[in-house]
């Protein structure tokens, strides 16, 4: 064996793909990342890449659109954040509007969304360190359900309720089945509870709007077992410790299927 297939084979035994490692930071898709190699917009060890065919380690330095990007894997940590109507979920954007991110305080590490909230809705989201256990959330595959509290002008009825549940297609868009209930209506506008298992872009509102009902407040309450519960508008809180990994528990056996191999073994 060569000295060159010796290091390299060494180099993929102990570290990552680079796209591998600008998802996790949060950065963007493995295939976005690809993307951004194309363009010239990383480099390693002060060398342009052109190929992402390329597997680093914490030893190496990764510059991506000239700032330094941590390649060692952190310790995943959640928060939970109550945002506010009017903030879009972004890092950035081009518009110059605010985002939630410009919200959070100072002393944060860098963190992404899991999901996402458009900006007149508001509620519970999921902040993570983790872009991987971003991704994995984000998967209907992983089952976890957003509840959401909604209000919106117009009446409901059953027949309604049954169409929803059952699934609709708009525009050509299919959107499965939706759990949804009535809560009360007040003056002209009907408060309903409605839960996904995966979310669409504009979901609830494309939905209720095809069956002429206007929403004009959506509130996300949970997502999967992490509740909004009384956190204040605006405040985010951390999630640690036992709570954390009990809730993610699956999350953390995809990634250390050693341990899922040896409790088995048990």
């Amino acid at each position: 064996m060569s000295d060159n297939k010796k290091n390299n084979d060494k180099n993929t035994m102990n570290g990552d793909r680079v796209a591998k490692v600008m998802a996790r930071a949060g950065l963007c898709s493995r295939r976005e990342a690809e993307r951004w190699i194309e363009a010239g917009r990383v480099s390693v060890n002060g060398k342009k890449l052109d190929t992402p065919a390329v597997t680093i380690t914490n030893n190496d330095t990764l510059v991506v659109d000239g700032q330094e990007i941590v390649t060692e894997k952190p310790e995943t940590r959640v928060w939970r954040f109550h945002k506010k109507s009017g903030y879009i979920t972004t890092h950035s954007d081009e518009k110059g509007r605010d985002t939630i991110f410009s919200q959070l305080p100072p002393h944060m590490p860098r963190v992404i969304s899991v999901g996402r909230l458009d900006m007149n809705s508001e509620g519970l989201l999921l902040l993570t360190n983790d872009g991987e256990l971003s991704r994995y959330l984000e998967l209907p595959s992983t089952g976890w359900k957003r509840n959401y509290r909604v209000r919106a002008f117009g009446t409901f009825d059953e027949s309604m309720k049954a169409k929803i549940e059952k699934g609709v297609t708009i525009d050509g868009v299919n959107y499965g089945e939706v759990d949804i209930e009535f809560e009360r209506q007040q003056g002209s506008n009907v408060w309903l509870t409605m839960g996904l298992r995966e979310g669409k872009n504009r979901e609830i509102r494309k939905i209720l709007e095809h069956f002429g009902l206007q929403v004009n407040r959506l509130i996300r309450v949970s997502y999967g077992p992490f509740q909004l519960g009384n956190l204040p508008a605006g405040a985010v809180e951390e999630m640690r410790g036992k709570v954390l990994k009990e809730q993610l528990v699956d999350y953390f056996k995809t990634k250390n299927p050693s341990t899922k191999k040896s409790n088995k073994s048990k």
